[in-house]
Parts: structure tokens; C-alpha cells; sequence
């Protein structure tokens, strides 16, 4: 018979049974009258709440990425991470600082707790709202809310720590968030074919802003003139208008009509010059974003050039005979950590007509990372595509590289094109063991 730690129920061999009080100390025969429990009531005492939050080092290891990436942003991340070294960390790159996050996140010990707390502290807001939330079903009604108002972050750790998410709602959750992770790829992608646009309209507004000044300019030069004519008339008729003089009474009225007329015309064209230069700001602000969207896929479009000129000279030349590829000296064993399994069988095939054997380890899925200390001590080399690899294999690889003294070389993705490119880079400069 099995008590229950709240001592409100036993699971007796005819299934749970209630307890009308608590159990005295002593024999299991010594409890107090039973009755049958309902399917309900005992579904909300299983699914009853923890008492308190998770902590990080208690989550999932799969969930670790995926907080570090979305609830902290990569200067936190920085910061953190020197309080733990006692260093700045100027010499690692944001994907670096990244992977010792989310190696540092299953600890529990002084680093764990930093980043709990940096978590905790950032969010305290929204931790507050959910902490409302009674039951798995509020908690997922506020999650579902923080989505259509787009507050993802502080939601996300909120959601994931709470002690009343089932394992169900953190699947659900993490789903989201994985599929707004390709939402922000497409939407990147679409404000780099908006720069064009963006590029005209401003040039369109800079020209009217333009044109705007110019009429202002025009207009302040006529009230300046009128201006003088009235004072010079004021000034021959000696101060004082004479009521007999009609003529000049009907001039003076007709200059304080043009000149009203023209302050309010100034006006107009003041307040159309102020909205044309807030919609020219508005123009270049959206002009400087999109031009960073396009900086960074220009970066990606320079590795994929790159890789296109090295299978352009290793493609069949004139003679329909292929060109050697560029491989490094002395390079007969090569491991590589990571990739997809079905790409695996192509780079072998590859680095066997190149007269180089292949090691493959596939970072942990299927594979122990035991055996990456023997692979390592046979390969002349390691590399491992940083879009498709574990960040402990990473973390590994290059820790027993570097005992070793041999190199190791990230890749940008997992095709073929990237290794090739890769070898390339390793043959014309000789790697020294460690450098990224």
C-alpha cells in the first residue's frame, strides 16, 4: 500500500482510496476509515501544482537554447558569463557566448543560479502576472495572450517555470516559440526586398521637403516686403489715418488682408513641412533597418559565393577533366561532428576521392560523446556545422582539439559546399590548433 506524501490518499491494491483525516503514526493497518476516490478528484490531486517555480538547472536540457536565445539578450548574456570567468570576453563571438549559456544553464552551482536570477529579475513583471495563474489552463490562457500582444520573452520563462505547466503546455509552448524562430527568418528576408522600396519613397519625400523649403522661403521674402510697403505707408500718412482719405484707406485695409492671408498660408506650410520631415525620419530609420537586414544577407550571400568559386574550380575544365580540389597538407583523417545522417554517405564519398577518410560522430543524438576522445586522437582534423551540432559536442570537440594540438574547423552549414569550402580555407593557411 502507497501513501500519498500529503497523507490525503493510499494506493491500495483495489485501486486509490480517500482518507478522512490524516494517518496516525504507526502501522499502515492503523489508518483511518477509507472510501473510493473519483476519477476527477483524483485527476486534480495528481495534476495539483507545485508549490514552487522551477528552476532552471531543473528544466529539460532541450529547453536550456531555447530560454538562453529568447528571454536574454546576447550583452546580458556577456555580462553574466564575466561575472562567472572574471573576464570580459571581448575575444569569444556572440554564437560562442551563446553555447556557454546554455552549458552553464543545467548547472546547479554559482553560474546556474546567475542566470535564474538575471531571468527572474528581467521578467519580474510578467513572473508576477502568471503567478495568478492557478491551474495549467490559466497558465496557457495568459501564454496564448502574451502572443497576440507579441511579449514572447518574459511569457516564455514564465510559462516554462511555472509550477502549474503540465508537460504537455511546455511542449505546446516550446513549439510556439520554435516556429516564431522561422516566422523572424521569413520576415527579415521580406524587409530586405522592402529596401528598394523604402530607398525611393525617401528620396521622393526629400525631394517634396525640398520644394517645401523653398516655397516657405519665398513666402517669408513676400510678407517681408509687404511688411515694408505697409511701414512706408504708415510712415507717409504721419501715424494718423485721415477719415477723408479714402484711397488710402482702402490700401491699407487691402496690405493687412494680403498680409493675413499669407501668414496663414505660412502656416500651412509650416505644419506640411514638420509632417513631411517626420514621415523623411520615419523614411530613414526604416531605410537603416533594412539596410542592416541587407548587410547581414549580403554576409550570407558572400559564404555562398565563396563556396560557388570553389566548386566552379573544381568543376570539369575544357577538356571535360576535373580540377583537384584544394585540400591541406598532411591531412589523411578527418573527423566531422554533427550534420544530418542522410549527408553523411555524400562527404564520405567526397573526402575518399580526395584520398582523405572520414570519421563521423553525429554529436550526441544516437552516438555517446564518450567516443569523441578516441575519434579525435585519429583524425588529423575536426570540424562540425555550427547550424546542425549540439553545442556540448562543440564544447567537446573543441577542448580535446586543443589538448591535442590539432585544429578544428566550425562550418557555416551542413552541406557539402561548406566542407569543401572549408578544406579549402584549412589548405591555404595551416589553422593553428584552437583558433576560430
Amino acid at each position: 500500500m502507497l501513501v500519498s506524501a500529503s497523507g490525503r490518499w493510499v494506493l491500495g491494491s483495489s485501486g486509490p482510496l480517500l482518507l478522512d483525516r490524516p494517518p496516525f503514526p504507526g502501522r499502515l493497518s492503523d489508518l483511518p476509515f477509507r472510501r473510493p476516490i473519483s476519477d476527477a478528484a483524483l485527476t486534480e490531486m495528481l495534476e495539483a501544482p507545485a508549490r514552487k517555480r522551477s528552476r532552471l538547472w531543473e528544466l529539460s536540457a532541450t529547453l536550456h537554447c531555447s530560454i538562453i536565445g529568447t528571454c536574454l539578450s546576447t550583452a546580458e548574456l556577456r555580462q553574466i558569463l564575466a561575472k562567472v570567468r572574471g573576464s570580459d570576453l571581448r575575444e569569444l563571438t556572440e554564437h560562442e557566448i551563446h553555447g556557454e549559456g546554455v552549458r552553464l544553464a543545467g548547472r546547479h552551482d554559482g553560474a546556474g543560479k546567475l542566470l535564474h536570477k538575471a531571468l527572474d529579475k528581467r521578467h519580474q513583471a510578467t513572473l508576477n502576472r502568471f503567478a495568478k495563474a492557478e491551474t495549467s489552463a490559466a497558465v496557457e490562457a495568459l501564454w496564448d495572450e502574451a502572443k497576440r500582444a507579441g511579449e514572447i520573452p518574459g511569457a516564455y520563462w514564465a510559462a516554462l517555470s511555472h509550477p502549474a505547466s503540465t508537460d504537455v503546455l511546455v511542449k505546446a509552448v516550446f513549439a510556439d516559440v520554435h516556429m516564431l524562430s522561422h516566422l523572424v527568418g521569413a520576415a527579415n528576408r521580406a524587409d530586405i526586398r522592402r529596401l528598394t522600396a523604402l530607398e525611393v519613397e525617401n528620396a521622393a519625400l526629400a525631394q517634396k521637403l525640398q520644394k517645401s523649403q523653398a516655397h516657405l522661403q519665398t513666402a517669408d521674402a513676400t510678407i517681408r516686403q509687404l511688411d515694408a510697403a505697409l511701414a512706408a505707408a504708415v510712415a507717409r500718412a504721419g501715424g494718423v489715418e485721415p477719415a477723408t482719405d479714402d484711397a488710402g484707406d482702402a490700401e491699407r485695409v487691402a496690405l493687412r488682408r494680403l498680409v493675413g492671408e499669407l501668414e496663414a498660408r505660412l502656416q500651412t506650410e509650416s505644419a506640411r513641412r514638420l509632417r513631411a520631415e517626420d514621415r523623411a525620419q520615419q523614411a530613414r530609420r526604416a531605410q537603416a533597418e533594412a539596410e542592416a537586414a541587407a548587410q547581414e544577407a549580403q554576409a550570407g550571400s558572400a559564404h555562398l559565393a565563396a563556396e560557388l568559386a570553389v566548386f566552379e574550380r573544381q568543376a570539369p575544365d575544357d577538356r571535360g577533366e576535373e580540377t583537384a580540389p584544394e585540400l591541406p597538407a598532411g591531412l589523411s583523417t578527418l573527423l566531422y561532428v554533427g550534420g544530418r545522417p542522410n549527408q553523411v554517405h555524400r562527404l564520405r564519398e567526397f573526402t575518399q576521392q580526395a584520398g582523405i577518410e572520414l570519421l563521423h560522430h553525429d554529436g550526441g543524438i544516437e552516438d555517446r560523446t564518450g567516443l569523441l576522445a578516441g575519434l579525435v586522437s585519429r583524425a588529423d582534423a575536426a570540424c562540425f556545422p555550427v547550424d546542425c551540432v549540439s553545442h556540448d559536442a562543440v564544447a567537446t570537440v573543441k577542448r580535446l582539439c586543443r589538448h591535442a594540438g590539432k585544429s578544428y574547423l566550425p562550418l557555416r552549414s551542413n552541406g557539402l559546399g561548406s566542407l569543401v569550402v572549408g578544406l579549402a580555407k584549412l589548405a591555404a593557411s595551416t589553422q593553428p590548433a584552437g583558433a576560430d
